[in-house]
């Protein structure tokens, strides 16, 4: 079982779709979380409608602060994925057990401005972005995180996957 952490500055909206994506393609491998540098303190409706479009679970979903996962009881990560970059531009909190960090930027959709179905078409095409990047990962095998060339091959799969 391999834990991944996807952290995006308010933790409300992509960082939330990682989380969920990865749990439910992972299929039993992975324990995901999410959190943000500034918590916005609510997870965006939007996201969680996203995610029920889709046929995934949206609850238990909560925006909190990634200090949750930098003290000594904190699950060890082997993975952290920044998703923002504004997020990806800050000083992150040291890491138990130096998990691999890499940093995947993706359009924020809750910035998008409009009524139901343009929001919605927002959140479909960070989902889907996402989801390509988690497939890409999948792909990769476990043998990823412990490969010596691991890091650039997670960190490629941003450019690669959006070609």
């Amino acid at each position: 079982m391999r834990n991944v952490l996807f952290v995006c500055t308010a933790n409300s909206a992509r960082s939330v779709l990682g989380e969920g994506l990865l749990r439910h393609l992972g299929k039993g491998k992975f324990e995901t979380y999410s959190a943000g540098s500034t918590p916005r303190g609510s997870v965006n409706p939007d996201a969680l409608a996203c995610l029920v479009r889709h046929g995934l679970p949206a609850d238990g979903f909560r925006s909190k602060s990634w200090e949750e996962f930098a003290g000594p009881n904190a699950p060890r990560m082997d993975l952290i994925v920044t998703v923002c970059d504004s997020a990806a531009g800050e000083a992150c909190p040291v890491w138990p057990g130096h998990p691999l960090v890499v940093h995947w930027g993706i359009p924020d959709p809750a910035s998008v401005d409009g009524d139901d179905a343009v929001r919605g078409m927002a959140f479909d095409q960070a989902y889907q972005r996402l989801k390509r990047r988690i497939e890409a990962i999948l792909a990769l095998g476990d043998a990823v995180f412990t490969a010596e060339d691991g890091k650039q091959k997670l960190a490629a799969i941003s450019a690669a996957a959006d070609a």
